[in-house]
């Protein structure tokens, strides 16, 4: 297990050099100010320079060593925007100077205030000054009137482990650092510390995600609280390498490792960026001593990327409810909320993007043209994914010039600064749009990777997608597969939540119809109320009540006729209505809310309401007939306010005469018994309608057995 970086003194081994051509993420340079002789490392940005820590002796006349003969670390400043050279750099500051090891450090936004490592014991020893039991601590001091004073201990140091090379989040609410404290992972490990109630909160160990068996030091949090760390626990190229990570919800995402030549198979460590990681500094022993680097960005690495997920805006529409329509006499007209129409039952329809759909399903009646019946509406909320988008072919051949773009991103929340490609193939581009040509057959996985600025907060950030490029031999192979995919393409999905898709503000019949439903002839509504004896109603034949319904939820007043159990029911008076004159009359349907109604409701459902079964064939009351009676004579007993008119039906065999006395006799005989069993008579109308209010065709023997019924009408 490699030594910690604490008060590092690093073998040095030959430089090797990188030569990557197309792949060349970074170029890499060393400082002019650093030296051959001395080690200089860990750089932070300050003011017009860098502060960094060196072995270079500031004091020719006092000077101790280290164990390894070499001069105590000391916190060195440089201005970087004048013409520098190794002997340019000076100390920092000699209040901060003590006769042991100094740094590494970091800085505050304001500048003036500073964390520092350095040896806990400063006595003049020569036993402090080489032993290992010296631990590195942590220290602030505050700059007032060009001096750093009030310096403090940071209260977790301990002289039976380090902690070292602090680093402060932009925000100042979060300290970094690197101990080998013990409950760690092995190593040392990398620590966090929270600022609360004016002081620092219990270390938080980075967790198995960031911290190995190794030894993970020298954080670095850019703007956007990215980590770039030092380990020689996760997989690299040899020695320490240099790695980032993001968090992510809850937890660090896996380290990834920064592309040669910053990586190498020395040691490498000690990173600082630009806020869009276009160029910065890092330390690496790949020459005979500890040296500071300057690198620049080629081609942006792309950090994280997730597979590209694709829009739907295909969808399924299906009317496949238990709501039934005769289709010889009524019709389905979709409204797709675009412009565009259909009249089948299921239709499969593709929006052109982005949007908000009004969807409607509205049922017709082909004679007239008119609105019979509103089944379904709802609002679809397409939206794209929230994510970089490759647009490009899915399918070339060799050779094919391809253009590449990440124009369909959708990131509302940012700003894009960058767009940066890897092919796949070795070779990389910028820009937003691009063109490449692949020259082997093969799958491809292409990257975006994107730099993203935040609407809100102005911070940095970095995301990536991927997608497969199937590369072919020519062009006839290319057909082949196409012919192939769209063979195996199915139909639309049907409806329902993507990723991109969010249905709300919906109403289905089909759902009211599981409820206690029933479906009525609606002649008008109005926020008004008109009254039941409105000379508006003077032709609606007497054989229809007419019902007034109040809803609460819309103070709207409708007034209705021919309450039916089933949509096709209410057709023929629908059509009778509206050659009347009701130009606006439409089937609703109405959720029983009143207890009396949902369970007389109930009752017919379970016992039918057929004549065929209360009345054999030679009108007598059959068992089934008693059965419901009894249950009736119990629901009116319960509910004593309750009224009913008991209305008996006829198909149109025979005379329209015999059928009405022959109605009005069994409606009779109905309420007698109901009479019979303690029902007050002046709460029962026995009606006999005979075949006037048919709710089926008269053609066949199961559509006039429809016709043959008992309705319980709540007065």
């Amino acid at each position: 297990m490699k030594k910690k970086l604490f008060a590092v003194i690093l073998t040095a081994i030959l430089f090797q050099q990188f030569t990557f051509g197309q792949l060349e993420t970074y170029t890499v340079t060393l400082t002019p100010f650093s030296s051959k002789k001395y080690d200089e490392f860990s750089p932070v940005y300050y003011k017009k320079g860098i502060v960094f820590c060196t072995n270079r002796s500031p004091n020719l006349f006092l000077n101790y060593s280290s164990s390894q003969n070499k001069q105590q670390f000391k916190i060195y400043y440089i201005d970087t925007t004048r013409k520098v050279n190794s002997r340019s750099a000076r100390l920092f500051s000699k209040d901060l100077k003590t006769k042991l090891n100094d740094g590494p450090v970091t800085f505050n936004n304001r500048g003036d205030t500073i964390y520092y490592s350095r040896n806990l014991d400063l006595t003049n020893k020569l036993s402090n000054i080489s032993s290992a039991r010296n631990k590195l601590g942590i220290f602030s001091a505050v700059l007032v009137d060009g001096k750093w004073t009030k310096i403090r201990e940071f209260r977790y140091n301990n002289e039976m482990y380090n902690i070292t090379s602090p680093c402060l989040s932009q925000d100042g609410k979060r300290l970094f650092f690197a101990s080998d404290m013990p409950g760690g992972f092995g190593g040392s490990d990398l620590y966090y510390c929270k600022w609360q109630d004016n002081y620092w909160g219990e270390p938080v160990n980075l967790g198995p995600v960031i911290n190995t068996t190794g030894n993970e030091s020298y954080p670095f949090i850019n703007a956007s609280g990215d980590l770039f760390f030092s380990s020689d626990g996760h997989p690299g190229l040899g020695g320490k390498d240099i790695f980032f990570s993001q968090f992510s919800d809850t937890s660090w995402l896996a380290p990834i490792h920064l592309d040669p030549p910053v990586n190498s198979k020395f040691d490498d460590f000690g990173i600082i960026t630009d806020t869009l990681f276009n160029e910065g500094y890092f330390s690496s022993n790949r020459k005979k001593s500890i040296d500071i680097y300057h690198f620049k960005t080629i081609h942006p690495q792309i950090f994280y990327r997730n597979t590209q997920r694709e829009n739907q805006y295909c969808f399924l529409f299906d009317d496949n409810g238990s709501i039934v329509i005769d289709t010889g006499k009524l019709e389905y007209k979709w409204s797709l909320g675009d412009g565009k129409s259909s009249d089948k039952a299921v239709v499969n329809h593709c929006f052109k993007g982005p949007g908000n759909y009004d969807i409607k399903l509205d049922i017709i009646d082909r004679a007239t043209g008119k609105l019979f019946f509103s089944k379904l509406s709802y609002k679809l909320e397409i939206r794209d994914i929230e994510q970089p988008y490759i647009n490009s072919s899915d399918i070339a051949v060799k050779g094919d010039i391809i253009e590449f773009d990440g124009l369909k991103s959708y990131l509302p929340d940012y700003k894009i600064l960058t767009y940066s490609w890897d092919f796949g193939d070795g070779s990389r581009s910028s820009g937003e749009s691009v063109k490449h040509s692949y020259k082997n057959k093969g799958e491809y996985i292409v990257n975006l990777g994107l730099t993203l600025k935040s609407r809100s907060t102005g911070n940095i950030n970095k995301t990536g997608i991927s997608k497969k490029v199937i590369i072919l031999n020519d062009l006839k192979e290319k057909a082949s597969i196409q012919d192939k995919n769209a063979s195996d393409k199915t139909s639309s999905p049907a409806l329902k939540n993507f990723e991109n898709l969010k249905i709300g503000a919906q109403y289905s019949a089909e759902t009211e119809f599981q409820k206690d439903a029933v479906f009525s002839i609606e002649l008008l509504s109005s926020k008004n109320r008109t009254g039941l004896n409105n000379s508006i109603f003077i032709n609606v034949p007497k054989k229809y009540t007419i019902r007034e319904i109040f809803n609460p939820a819309t103070d709207i007043y409708s007034y209705v006729v021919d309450q039916q159990m089933s949509l096709m029911a209410t057709y023929p008076a629908f059509r009778e209505i509206l050659a009347l004159g009701f130009k606006d009359d439409r089937i609703k349907m109405h959720v029983l809310t009143e207890p009396a109604e949902k369970e007389l409701h109930n009752l017919i459902k379970i016992n039918g309401a057929f004549a065929d079964s209360y009345f054999d064939t030679s009108g007598k009351l059959t068992s089934n007939a008693f059965v419901m009676l009894d249950q009736l004579v119990r629901l009116m007993k319960k509910y004593t306010s309750l009224r009913l008119e008991i209305a008996v039906h006829t198909d149109n065999t025979g005379s329209a005469e015999y059928n009405l006395l022959l109605s009005q006799r069994h409606s009779q005989d109905l309420v007698k018994y109901l009479i019979m069993r303690g029902i007050n008579k002046k709460r029962l109308v026995a009606t006999g309608y005979g075949g006037s209010k048919p709710i089926a065709p008269n053609f066949l023997e199961k559509d006039r057995k429809l016709n043959r019924r008992i309705d319980f009408i709540i007065l």
